[in-house]
């Protein structure tokens, strides 16, 4: 592990991984760097097919693909070196005048196909890069498979890169391969030895986050359960680690606060309003690529409107307007995306105009002002089209990510209109925040009225919107079956906003146009879901979870009235130029998202996460367990309150068992220009998939103890 930062601001922990694959793809060669004095060496990339950037092949399994993947496209990889990147399972044809980089987990398969490669001498060297470190007992066997197979020459170098995390942006990451982590730590299948293997996995993946940005940090997590696991874990690896105590770095040291995420199950499961939790929400959305059906053209004789399917990588530390508003209400970033692009066609159709040969009334006014122009109109034409052709792609390329991002908006727009998800949106709030504290009768009645509700919302809308009543009040358990039956009744008898527009059955009854019919995946959803409500319901009454309405404050953000008919008039005006939509359902969505502005409370993990910062007294940061790699066994943080501790600069704020968008973005409320959040988790979860975890569980719930973790909790202190 290298010297920690020696500035306020490190680099970013994409940057740092970013760096570490291209030294690897430099086959470890060290030449191509230049040491920086704030953190890890940059690298310059040679020209591909150079002494110092030669020919390459890249085999990786799909764990290290999903970590390739964000950080570089297919052309930085070819200007790396790298002819072709190919799955170590896939058939592979022998290249023998080309090294070969394999980048992959360190198990027994993996090293058995490299044995293979080896003995068959596909490649003229290799050079082996583990994602994290490989074990003695399986390394002693693969070098006895190769000796025996006479091709050691072969394997030119061998390296634990510990890169064992996915990097999606500059400041968030989870780690590689943990699916379904909530059902792995909750699970009542987990043996023992199961869990103590799966917590030895966790840490050394942050073990690889904590390397990669090669600084020690201070780690703080709740005393008992998995995150005092993981903390103690990693805390050894750290310590044991013989650049720890030779960093020469005593201030500024980041802060990991490692989390549960059944500390909070409300923020993964509840709708958003920010854009890109609405899209991770609503569109298909994973590794940063969103995929969505886009509607297109007038449609056929009978109405029906042809479906295109669209893709786009989204990169938000590339992409400034993806950058910008990704953490903004989703009004705004309609307005916004109005306003930027209709300046950007106005500047393109400016130079177009110039370059044609046309003047604007731009340049008549610097001309009739400008004596110098106008006494050599040649040179000034000259000089404009010039200006005009330099600038001209930049601005195209502008306005292609502008369109983009457009067409996203419109697809979001669409699953927000049909499923009136600002409503439901706005009562998870309500309930999350504590307004019905003293009135579970009205909390039940609103949730009620918006859950047997044909027109509002799909299956999991509804269910997501039991569970936060469940979560978020202290109702009797038996108004939470209640209002779970009435939603499953009011389903069953005229489906959802979603069945209702697909079904084809007209039916001869009366009221067909009201009644839906529940398709099979429909079916799947809801008992998935109610699996899911009587999951909770258990754990509410076994107290191991808490309760969210105890421990949430308001903290909502005033709209002026100015503010909400200016984006309710930007909202209108995108609505026009959008043409796959029909007018009567755009001018009712204007009046459903308006309502989405403005609202911003402070989830259990911001809180968390500031107090500790702030080192505030009898919150966290006097109860959670205090470690430092640096110095031996657990810290009294009483003692310390009689110290100056040095102030907070870079925090990693990670969350056994799944994390979400929408906790990334409510951390950045304490993040500023001298205070860094970096977010990560096991996996970031998409709502529906947390709520099939949660029904997994449902079937495996005993009444001694729901799985593993509630013996974490009752013993891992």
């Amino acid at each position: 592990m290298s010297s920690s930062m020696m500035v306020p601001t490190p680099p970013s922990l994409k940057s740092s991984q970013l760096a570490a694959v291209h030294r690897m793809l430099s086959l470890n060669d060290e030449t191509t760097s230049t040491t920086t004095s704030n953190g890890p060496p940059s690298y310059t990339t040679a020209p591909a097919g150079t002494s110092h950037n030669q020919w390459k092949l890249l085999i990786y399994d799909k764990p290290c693909r999903s970590i390739i993947s964000p950080l570089l496209s297919v052309s930085q990889l070819r200007s790396r070196g790298v002819t072709l990147h190919l799955l170590i399972s896939s058939e592979r044809e022998p290249i023998p005048d080309v090294p070969a980089v394999y980048f992959v987990e360190p198990t027994r398969s993996n090293l058995s196909i490299i044995a293979q490669d080896c003995a068959k001498r596909l490649y003229s060297k290799v050079h082996l890069n583990f994602v994290t470190k490989l074990d003695r007992g399986l390394m002693e066997e693969f070098a006895k498979t190769v000796v025996q197979a006479n091709c050691l020459d072969v394997i030119a170098s061998v390296h634990d890169q510990y890169l064992d995390f996915v990097c999606l942006e500059r400041n968030l990451f989870s780690l590689s391969n943990k699916e379904e982590s909530y059902v792995a730590m909750n699970g009542g299948g987990v043996t023992d030895q199961g869990m103590e293997n799966y917590m030895e996995e966790v840490a050394y993946g942050l073990f690889s986050v904590v390397g990669t940005l090669g600084c020690v940090p201070v780690i703080r997590c709740p005393k008992g359960g998995a995150p005092d696991m993981v903390a103690r874990k990693l805390n050894r690896l750290l310590s044991e680690h013989p650049n720890t105590n030779s960093s020469k770095s005593h201030h500024n040291r980041p802060l990991l606060v490692i989390l549960d995420r059944n500390m909070d199950l409300i923020t993964p499961i509840q709708h958003s309003s920010t854009y890109q939790a609405l899209i991770d929400d609503l569109l298909q959305h994973k590794a940063n690529r969103v995929e969505f059906n886009a509607t297109t053209g007038d449609g056929d004789k009978n109405g029906r409107k042809r479906s295109t399917p669209k893709r786009f990588d989204l990169d938000a530390d590339t992409d400034p307007f993806y950058a910008r508003h990704k953490f903004n209400p989703f009004p705004e970033a309609i307005e916004s995306n109005g306003v930027e692009l209709q300046e950007v066609t106005m500047q393109e159709n400016a130079i177009r105009s110039k370059t044609a040969g046309g003047t604007t009334e731009d340049d008549t006014n610097t001309n009739s002002n400008n004596n110098i122009a106008t006494t050599d109109p040649m040179h000034n034409a000259a000089s404009d089209l010039a200006n005009a052709v330099d600038s001209l792609p930049a601005l195209i390329e502008q306005k292609k990510q502008l369109e983009i991002h457009t067409r996203i908006l419109e697809a979001v727009m669409n699953e927000v209109a049909a499923r009136d998800v600002p409503q439901f949106y706005e009562l998870e709030s309500a309930l999350a925040t504590g307004q019905f504290k003293n009135d579970n009768a009205k909390a039940k009645d609103e949730v009620l009225a918006l859950i047997t509700d044909a027109s509002k919302g799909n299956v999991e809308d509804k269910i997501r919107l039991v569970l936060v009543y469940c979560l978020a009040t202290t109702a009797p358990s038996s108004d939470v079956t209640e209002v779970a039956t009435e939603m499953a009744k009011a389903l069953e008898m005229r489906g959802s906003t979603a069945t209702d527009s697909k079904s084809k059955d007209a039916n001869n009854s009366s009221d067909a146009k009201n009644r839906g019919i529940l398709t099979k995946e429909d079916r799947v959803h809801l008992e998935k879901g109610l699996n899911a409500i009587e999951y909770l319901k258990s754990l509410r009454s076994m107290q191991m979870i808490p309760n969210m309405s105890e421990s949430l404050t308001s903290t909502q953000a005033a709209v002026s009235d100015s503010n909400n008919h200016r984006s309710s008039d930007m909202l209108t005006s995108l609505y026009a130029r959008a043409s796959t939509q029909a007018t009567g359902l755009l001018a009712k969505a204007t009046e459903k998202v308006s309502t989405m502005l403005g609202k911003i409370h402070k989830h259990r993990a911001t809180r968390v996460v500031e107090n500790l910062c702030e080192m505030k007294p009898n919150t966290e940061d006097d109860e959670y367990l205090y470690l430092d790699p640096k110095v031996k066994g657990d810290i009294d943080v009483k003692a310390l309150r009689n110290m100056t501790r040095a102030p907070v600069r870079d925090v990693i704020a990670f969350v056994i068992g799944g994390g979400c968008y929408s906790e990334y973005q409510n951390l950045q409320m304490i993040a500023d220009d001298r205070r860094t959040i970096t977010y990560g988790s096991t996996e970031l979860i998409r709502p529906c998939e947390l709520l099939y975890q949660l029904g997994k569980l449902s079937s495996e719930l005993i009444s001694v103890s729901v799985g593993f973790h509630f013996f974490l909790l009752v013993c891992g202190g």
